[in-house]
């Protein structure tokens, strides 16, 4: 109880020894209050449609290596179709069993990334470690407030 009643009329004041728990009460209620509208806040769930490279593009060798991912998951090395499995062979006849060329990879939009990884993982279980991803070359550099010009802002333009 947060109050008590004096049963004597005296100057003297009672010790009260009950502990007044309700600001208490009331710093656990506004705190939960606050968790309850900051959770569901604290959850992303962004769309992400990765942009354009804007970059200058690296000097690229006499006779790239290119491995392709299609969006069925097939591989293929050149105009070569394989399966995964067959990849760390392909890829030693082709770079002539030289473990220090650089392979690029690309992939189409629709691959999913944990399948690209995939891809990744089993070049580098056969010991190709310099793996370059491939992308689109922007032609314009996008200007300061302009709205960078990605597949999905071009297909809501037209």
């Amino acid at each position: 109880m947060a109050g008590g009643i004096r049963e004597s009329q005296g100057d003297d004041l009672v010790e009260n020894h009950e502990i007044n728990v309700t600001p208490f009460i009331d710093v656990m209620l506004v705190l939960l209050i606050i968790f309850m509208v900051a959770a569901p806040l604290a959850t992303v769930d962004i769309n992400v449609d990765l942009p354009v490279s804007n970059a200058t593009p690296a000097d690229r060798p006499q006779q790239p290596v290119f491995i392709t991912v299609q969006p069925d998951l097939t591989l293929s090395i050149g105009n070569d179709n394989l399966p995964v499995s067959a990849l760390g062979p392909a890829l030693a006849k082709v770079t002539n069993n030289n473990k220090e060329e650089r392979i690029f990879l690309r992939a189409d939009k629709e691959v999913a990334y944990g399948d690209l990884m995939d891809v990744m993982n089993s070049m580098r279980d056969n010991g190709y470690l310099k793996i370059a991803l491939v992308g689109l070359e922007s032609t314009v550099a996008p200007t300061a407030g302009a709205t960078p010009v990605t597949p999905a802002n071009e297909a809501a333009a037209q």
